[in-house]
């Protein structure tokens, strides 16, 4: 008789759990299916390669049930070719559907390259944007293979192909070389930053010296629109878009990668421990 009733009492759970995730299933399904879909794009750490992102962007962009786009973006910059990929499938994306750009803890840089092809931009106030320019770092290590008794032999054909080598200094038509490189990048990032955001371009050049801006001063240096969270920016866009109830958040799906999260924990831990001190400044990828 204890038996039976114990395996009754089982039975029981056992359709209740079965019910429970079907009626969970056919919620979701409906929500997904009959609500309006924002899709979000996130842009973590340091931006490396455009690939993924890309995907995203051009799957929500083909996508018809998706309304809009907010762009998440965390990131401190990276290299400028994937950053230029991105901010141009963005422009793209743009043509078609509404984007807007949500700003995390940091968007400077090749980040702030991308968010200025959002139709608006939102920041908190204490938000690290800005760093509108370009750098390039060298570790020379001749002077400590000469104390360790290492003689580098480089065989080369072509003057500038062993430019920039950690193996010697560079020389004075060497440095001018890479110079013109980087004022050739800064000058297309100025560029874009008067076109995107539609101030002169004198103002532009003043704003990019390098220097970051905290979310208020680069909403009064029309660097962005609004100060709000990541909701107030999908309140605003919901509103646009005359999105009645909740809309359907779609995210972008795309494979872990532990090399991209250590890379991205280790650069916003160094963003955390250079910004602690108001004597250190933060120049960013």
């Amino acid at each position: 008789m204890a038996r039976s009733k114990i395996k009754t009492a089982f039975l029981v759970i056992f359709i209740i759990i079965i019910v429970s995730f079907f009626i969970s299933l056919a919620i979701g399904v409906s929500g997904r299916a009959f609500g309006e879909k924002i899709g979000v794009v996130e842009i973590e750490g340091v931006i490396a390669d455009s690939k993924d992102i890309m995907e995203d962007i051009v799957r929500f962009k083909e996508d018809e049930t998706i309304k809009g786009v907010i762009l998440r973006i965390n990131s401190p910059g990276g290299s400028v070719p994937p950053s230029q990929e991105i901010f141009e499938e963005v422009k793209k994306l743009r043509e078609k559907k509404k984007v807007y750009v949500s700003m995390g803890t940091v968007c400077a840089s090749g980040g702030y390259y991308i968010a200025t092809a959002g139709e608006k931009i939102y920041a908190m106030p204490s938000t690290i944007t800005g760093s509108i320019g370009v750098i390039m770092e060298q570790v020379v290590i001749e002077d400590l293979m000469k104390k360790v008794g290492l003689q580098p032999n480089t065989m080369k054909a072509g003057d500038f192909k062993d430019v920039g080598s950690p193996f010697r200094k560079m020389k004075v038509e060497e440095k001018k070389y890479f110079q013109e490189i980087l004022d050739t990048i800064h000058t297309q990032f100025i560029n874009t930053v008067a076109v995107q955001r539609k101030i002169p371009m004198d103002t532009a050049k003043r704003l990019s010296d390098g220097r970051i801006y905290l979310g208020q001063q680069a909403m009064d240096l029309k660097l962005i629109d609004q100060i709000g969270t990541f909701y107030d920016t999908l309140d605003d866009m919901k509103n646009t878009l005359n999105i009645k109830g909740k809309p359907v958040l779609v995210y972008g799906k795309r494979p872990f990668s532990l090399l991209k999260w250590l890379i991205s924990s280790i650069s916003q831990e160094l963003i955390s421990q250079q910004f602690s001190s108001p004597f250190k400044y933060i120049m960013a990828p």
